[in-house]
């Protein structure tokens, strides 16, 4: 893809905010090279699907031709972001961030381009930084744009401490931008302070500003919170593929195009194409399916992903299963949520309300390969593979 209107297009897709728009299709227009950046702090490597929106984006801007660089905060992760905190954060050792480093390295290169990514640490610069260049980067600022950060306001209002270090963060991430000479930077949306001020310590240095892009954060499972893994509702990178499978094909309907946007490196066009067949009559399940097995192929493998239905089944099951289980719709028409004792008994996986309440009671039932209890609720408009005892299962579709 060359055309400017055709890139542009690509890479709005998704975003949150591009600041600003007009200068992004000015620097595309230029035909050079262009040098994309996104900096992280290695302090949780192991990663979920959340964590590779922005990672997305940047293979995105490689397979148009630019440079990608991934730049691991090796310096800046000693301070600690404090971004969305509300106390200071405790710092890392050099040998926690480096070994931090080193994971990150490991997953990320299943969505880049190792051949087209420069990977940068930004001790290089700031270990050779003296006291006086210090003071002069400090003096980019003042205490009170400083207090106009959301957390930082709220922290001084509430008469907790800030430590001086902390205001640095922000300009210290500012002069990666200047050391590495980036054209555009890439972050989540509780960046965008940080990101900004990218743009100021540019001007300072004699540079062109950067263009901001700002990613969403990505729902998780539950297509309401945030993904993370201390709600339950994430897609873990290294999961086994039968687990990814089912995750994301058992993800509400609601959520699936706001995946393919922001995870997918399918074009506008192919994923225009898949929404049309979707108003044409096919089933959102099979598109689920589409999305599952991109993502399985871009973590695991091709080989992986074409038998990842298979694996999920056999997980869920303990044992031997067809290829395909059996696909049950159970109608609970005019209800948003459904007890899994009358689903059980509706989609005929049990003989009958007391056997459901009694393999139930056992922890004998599964809900894409969990156990659940009595009280447990599905969503209607879902879908879900059900496993009750060893030999009886489906994927069922509440409607």
């Amino acid at each position: 893809m060359t055309d400017v209107a055709d890139a542009l297009a690509l890479l709005k897709r998704g975003t949150h905010e591009i600041l600003l728009e007009d200068e992004l299709e000015k620097k595309l227009a230029s035909g050079r090279t262009l040098r994309i950046k996104a900096g992280f702090d290695p302090t949780a490597p192991d990663l979920h699907l959340g964590h590779s929106v922005l990672l997305t984006k940047m293979r995105q801007f490689q397979d148009l031709g630019h440079e990608v660089i991934f730049l691991i905060g090796d310096f800046t992760g000693r301070i600690g972001d404090p971004t969305g905190k509300n106390v200071t954060r405790k710092p890392l050792t050099e040998e926690e961030v480096r070994a931090n480093a080193e994971t990150y390295k490991e997953q990320v290169f299943k969505v880049l381009d190792p051949a087209k990514t420069e990977v940068r640490f930004n001790a290089e610069w700031f270990s050779a930084m003296s006291a006086a260049d210090m003071i002069e980067l400090a003096a980019q600022s003042t205490v009170a744009r400083m207090l106009e950060r959301d957390d930082f306001e709220k922290r001084y209002r509430a008469g907790q401490s800030i430590s001086i270090h902390e205001f640095l963060y922000p300009l210290v991430q500012g002069y990666d931008s200047v050391a590495l000479e980036a054209d555009i930077e890439l972050g989540g949306t509780d960046q965008k302070f940080n990101l900004l001020m990218g743009r100021e310590v540019q001007k300072h240095f004699g540079q062109e500003s950067q263009v901001v892009i700002t990613m969403p954060l990505l729902e998780g499972l539950d297509g309401v919170q945030k993904m993370s893994k201390s709600l339950g509702n994430y897609v873990g990178v290294d999961e086994a593929p039968g687990a990814m499978f089912n995750k994301l094909v058992s993800m509400p309907d609601s959520l699936m195009w706001r995946y393919f946007d922001l995870l997918s490196l399918k074009s506008n066009e192919e994923i225009d194409a898949l929404k049309r067949s979707v108003d044409q009559g096919a089933n959102p399940r099979d598109i689920k399916m589409e999305l599952a097995r991109e993502l399985i192929g871009r973590y695991h493998g091709e080989e992986a992903a074409a038998n990842a239905h298979r694996s999920a089944g056999n997980q869920l099951a303990e044992g031997e299963l067809p290829e395909d289980l059996p696909e049950v719709e159970v109608d609970f028409e005019g209800s948003d949520q459904a007890p899994i004792a009358a689903v059980l008994n509706r989609a005929g996986l049990v003989q009958n309300s007391a056997q459901a309440k009694d393999m139930l009671g056992n922890g004998r039932v599964k809900v894409d390969g969990e156990v659940v209890a009595r009280d447990h609720m599905l969503d209607t408009g879902a879908h879900y593979v059900i496993q009750a005892g060893k030999k009886r299962y489906a994927r069922v579709t509440l409607t």
